[in-house]
């Protein structure tokens, strides 16, 4: 097998958009898949803005449509249910809430991309799949599959159902947002063309959790978001 190919979940977002320039960075872009997922979301800013990133890196990129798993949830991130989107912080939320995840939690999400990316990993000879979880995510329990328990759970179960031929990376899963946009201001990412927001207008309502806390990540690197400009 191959050993220096590798899949990158790739949302669109500042976390997965900052994994794919190292990625890229590490095995060079003919080596990199980028895989994006759908999964009945309230729009499809975010694929386009998968598209997009992943074109902008030249790497090959994969599509999956897994919404159909997720029909019975009432998460509010899902375009079938009628809850709205929190318009406040994840803290906030939790503070309000009974320490549990919050409602844009979509039920085990990540274990199931997972699953589907070590599958297509191991398809394209790759020997290890990215993905951009962050300790902001996890923390208080918002998002329990961002969790360093999650991640480290979830490698030793893709290293062994594969026999050792692919493992699961998760770098910045002990960072901070604001330490994941320091990484790729130097590596020269475009955040231009990523897309955070919950919520699927022309422009980031700036006031769902994902808009502050990417607002907040660019701020304490003392630079402007630039998909605001």
């Amino acid at each position: 097998m191959t050993k220096n190919k590798a899949l990158v979940l790739c949302s669109g977002g500042v976390d997965s958009t900052t994994l794919l320039a190292r990625a890229v960075s590490k095995y060079g872009a003919e080596n990199v898949y980028a895989l994006s997922i759908s999964y009945g979301q309230k729009h499809a800013r975010e694929i386009e803005a998968a598209r997009t990133v992943a074109a902008h890196y030249g790497v090959q990129q994969r599509f999956l449509d897994l919404g159909a798993i997720f029909a019975d949830s009432d998460c509010s991130l899902l375009d079938h249910s009628d809850a709205a989107v929190p318009q406040s912080s994840y803290a906030e939320q939790q503070a309000a809430g009974d320490g549990g995840p919050v409602s844009t939690y979509v039920p085990f999400r990540n274990g199931l991309f997972l699953s589907s990316a070590a599958s297509m990993a191991l398809s394209l000879s790759c020997s290890v799949v990215y993905y951009g979880a962050h300790h902001d995510d996890w923390a208080g329990n918002a998002y329990p599959d961002c969790s360093l328990e999650f991640v480290e759970a979830m490698n030793r179960a893709i290293v062994e159902g594969t026999g050792g031929e692919l493992r699961l990376e998760a770098p910045f899963v002990t960072w901070s947002k604001a330490d994941i946009v320091r990484e790729g201001l130097a590596l020269g990412v475009p955040y231009e063309l990523t897309w955070s927001c919950y919520e699927g207008g022309e422009a980031p309502c700036g006031r769902c959790a994902t808009c502050l806390d990417r607002a907040a990540a660019f701020a304490a690197n003392g630079v402007e978001d630039p998909a605001l400009g």
